[in-house]
């Protein structure tokens, strides 16, 4: 489960095309220890310099006369320290024998973000870590993972009550340190306040002022919030789905939805410890809605420009709508064995001219049929293969 070999083999292709590669994603992720599996399998030399360390730190005082020697792989690991490299590592890229490659890895701060995008324009690719995918797990493992969520320590952690544990300080962490690190100057107090309302509103549309009002504040602080939520996407922790606009004269659903970035995190901000906590939980159907909405848009290539949701005020709905090229594939999320067709699928298949629906429900069965041009698939599936249907 943790050798995470398609990830390498994406790194290594990623670097076969750019002479500078970012591995972006939250903390504890498992970004390092990617990193440092990567090194191990290199064919030639390597170097990895961890900017947390001041060891590694000392030896880049003068970093011209660090890097400029160096052959094969050189790996910045929390690269947010030191972002004065980013001209240094563009006229090393730009090396006519190209003698490196350079993979940097951070955790998503925006000067990481306007530092790489400026000085490396053309000459850096990118590749997102997140936690534990669904098809880097077995199937009969789908639960833990909806219970725990994806980080390596808390998936693999030696019990339910372990993992939680370390959830519980990992969120302490970010809320604590991590935040100001990353260059957000916010209270831990209101941030985790702010954190927790969210996970009551996970799977719903963004409403701030219905949110200020839960929090008790004004609706001065709306565009406070808002910028709070900036701050806890561009850090991998909070995912927006945006509304897809059909025209179609409805009142269709303008505001995106909010969903915690990993369901081990939910359920710790909502206090739910066990299997059976979270089956009897009011958020049980949509945390396991953001489990599989988000990993769906993961794995579908489509980047997060081409995933969206739609809905109208009257009722009608779609979780997920992927568009490839002119393919418009539809997928729902119910929490049963035995799903069967809504007017609700009907509808929203008619509306956006879908060229199909998938209806993903529990279980490990095989695909069948539900009705012309909609498909009953058992989320197992989702761990026999890499791709979406």
């Amino acid at each position: 489960m943790d050798s995470r070999s398609s990830h390498l083999d994406r790194l290594r292709s990623r670097l076969a095309d750019f002479p500078v590669v970012v591995l972006l994603g939250p903390r504890q992720a498992g970004k390092t220890t990617l990193a440092r599996a990567l090194v191990a399998v290199w064919d030639g030399p390597s170097t990895l310099f961890d900017l947390e360390d001041p060891d590694h730190l000392a030896r880049l005082a003068d970093p011209s006369f660090a890097l400029r020697p160096l052959r094969g792989l050189v790996v910045l690991d929390e690269i947010q320290w030191r972002p004065d490299l980013f001209p240094l590592l563009r006229v090393l890229a730009d090396r006519p024998d190209c003698p490196a490659r350079f993979l940097i890895l951070g955790s998503a701060s925006p000067e990481l973000m306007r530092q790489s995008a400026e000085s490396l324009a053309g000459r850096i690719g990118f590749h997102e870590l997140e936690g534990f995918g669904l098809d880097e797990i077995a199937a009969d493992a789908i639960d833990a993972r909806w219970l725990r969520g994806g980080f390596p320590r808390a998936l693999l952690a030696a019990s339910d009550a372990a993992s939680a544990e370390w959830r519980a300080a990992l969120i302490r962490t970010y809320l604590e340190r991590a935040l100001a690190q990353l260059g957000f100057a916010l209270p831990a107090a209101t941030m985790r306040r702010f954190w927790t309302m969210l996970a009551h509103y996970h799977g719903q549309t963004w409403n701030g002022s219905e949110l200020a009002r839960a929090m008790g504040v004004t609706d001065k602080t709306v565009k406070t919030m808002a910028r709070w939520l900036d701050v806890l996407e561009g850090t991998f922790l909070v995912r927006r789905l945006r509304p897809w606009h059909a025209n179609v004269g409805k009142r269709e659903i303008k505001a995106p939805k909010v969903y915690i970035a990993d369901t081990g995190l939910l359920h710790s901000l909502l206090g739910i410890g066990s299997q059976d906590a979270l089956l009897a939980h009011p958020k049980c159907g949509a945390s396991r809605e953001g489990l599989i909405v988000l990993e769906l848009a993961r794995r579908s290539g489509v980047g997060r420009d081409g995933a969206w949701f739609w809905g109208v005020h009257t009722g009608g709905e779609l979780d997920l709508l992927i568009l490839r090229g002119t393919e418009r594939i539809g997928f729902e999320v119910k929490l049963t064995r035995s799903p069967a067709v809504t007017p609700s699928m009907r509808s929203a298949r008619e509306v956006l001219q879908l060229d199909h629906l998938y209806v993903v429900c529990h279980g490990n069965e095989p695909p069948w049929p539900l009705a012309e041009g909609i498909t009953a698939f058992p989320a197992g599936n989702l761990c026999r293969t890499p791709n979406v249907p």
